[in-house]
């Protein structure tokens, strides 16, 4: 007799009196995903094509159709997701998102040729009005996102000020690099909680019960392993290194001159064991943190899911770190087929390329051979924008897709009945956020 399972409500569980059989059919719970990957290349490779005809203006489009596919694919207690934004909106948003930024930019640049003080600051004091801008216009397009989503007629919707958002997410980051990432989850929890509180489905206010200190707790191993090597090279200079001695040596030592770098570490072991030791620490995490990139998301993602709150609806997620790992190796090695594939490709082109130009040289000329060669350059470029787009779309499909589904199948959810008492509030707001989280690169789905 098929249940419910109590522990995990809205989720229907097959009892088995028995050892679990060799595999089974997954039953879908309150969420479930009912896109297929097949429709989902479809759309892309449809999409990548008419990017490269339309150099790049059909993003816009392609954006949308990617929304609409996820919306309306995620069933949630029985009825779908629906996207209401358009093409035409994103478009828009984006060309008066540019007219901002180039005076923006254009400031930026003329302070750079101030010799003064203005000149030294220009790049630290863009970097940050640019930094304040894209959390400014993440929020926006946050609030864009919602008001394009529709949830049985109703829609969801933001309020709340972006630049108040801004300068507090820049803040949280601030304080997260200078602790080098040890308040990244104080970090995540308090923008998510400012951003949760002031989401909406119709008239049912969210909230987040995410915390920092839960998230610390999951993820200090990973900073350990990553960043702890660097923390001990820093505390082991700091208390190892005589400044004033190094101070007094700089000013001393030619730097042009071969033998007194040579004399430097043959002579001086701890110099060299420093210097092995720092270069050795900073490269770790290049190695290690890809590696522990999927156990990192797949703890944020778990955290993040089971914070999210709807009045008195509850989330919970069960997404395993197995699941985001199989994504990202899909991911590895379909890439690594279309790498295989691609510089196959290229020998070939090398080879008859190669062939031809000797022919034409030998029958036709110098001046054949030129416009041959111009021509083979030309091939070169599309064929490698061809594969940048292909591995777009093996990104969008192989793992950004296959997250997105199983993050969505992860979710119970607890008292689903307070989604029958919502009522429609709220408009659709103005696309220039997302222009700007597209003009700055900072935007997402």
């Amino acid at each position: 007799m098929t249940t419910f399972d109590a522990a995990a409500p809205g989720v229907l569980r097959v009892p088995s009196p028995g050892p679990a059989p060799p595999f089974f059919v997954q039953i879908p719970g309150p969420i479930w995903f009912l896109g297929r990957d097949r429709d989902y290349w479809r759309l892309m490779l449809r999409g990548i094509v008419l990017l490269a005809v339309t150099l790049g203006i059909y993003r816009f489009w392609l954006t949308t159709d990617q929304r609409r596919f996820l919306w309306s694919n995620t069933e949630v207690l029985g009825q779908t997701l629906e996207y209401t934004g358009t093409a035409r909106e994103l478009l828009i948003g984006f060309l008066i998102a540019i007219a901002i930024l180039i005076p923006i930019y254009g400031l930026i640049f003329a302070a750079t040729l101030d010799l003064g003080l203005i000149g030294k600051l220009a790049g630290v004091l863009g970097f940050v009005l640019l930094s304040l801008l894209g959390q400014y216009a993440l929020f926006r397009a946050r609030r864009y996102r919602l008001t394009r989503t529709v949830y049985r007629g109703v829609r969801f919707h933001q309020t709340g000020s972006a630049s108040l958002f801004a300068l507090y997410a820049s803040l949280w980051s601030l304080l997260s690099i200078l602790t080098l990432g040890l308040a990244y989850p104080w970090q995540l929890a308090a923008t998510e909680r400012y951003k949760m509180r002031r989401t909406y489905l119709g008239n049912l206010q969210g909230r987040f019960a995410g915390t920092g200190a839960r998230l610390f707790r999951d993820g200090f191993v990973l900073w350990l392993v990553t960043i702890g090597p660097i923390v001990l090279a820093l505390v082991i200079f700091a208390t190892q290194v005589d400044f004033q001695a190094i101070a007094k040596f700089i000013a001393d030592f030619d730097f042009t001159d071969e033998d007194e770098w040579r004399m430097l570490f043959e002579d001086n072991f701890k110099v060299a064991a420093m210097a092995v030791l720092g270069t050795s620490a900073f490269i770790w995490p290049l190695i290690v943190g890809p590696l522990l990139y999927p156990v990192f998301q797949a703890i944020v993602l778990r955290w993040w899911a089971s914070g999210l709150r709807f009045g008195d609806v509850t989330a919970i997620s069960q997404l395993r770190m197995g699941q985001v790992y199989g994504a990202y190796l899909s991911f590895i090695g379909w890439s690594m087929l279309l790498s295989i594939v691609a510089g196959l490709v290229v020998i070939l082109v090398i080879v008859l390329a190669t062939g031809i130009g000797a022919a034409t040289q030998a029958f036709e000329g110098a001046a054949n051979v030129q416009a041959l060669t111009i021509g083979g350059a030309v091939v070169g470029v599309a064929l490698y924008v061809m594969a940048m787009l292909v591995y777009s779309a093996i990104y969008h499909v192989k793992l950004k897709l296959a997250i997105w589904r199983m993050v969505a199948q992860s979710i119970d959810l607890s008292n689903p009945a307070t989604l029958d008492t919502i009522s429609s509030v709220g408009a659709p707001a103005s696309p220039v956020g997302e222009g700007l989280a597209d003009a700055l690169s900072v935007g997402g789905y």
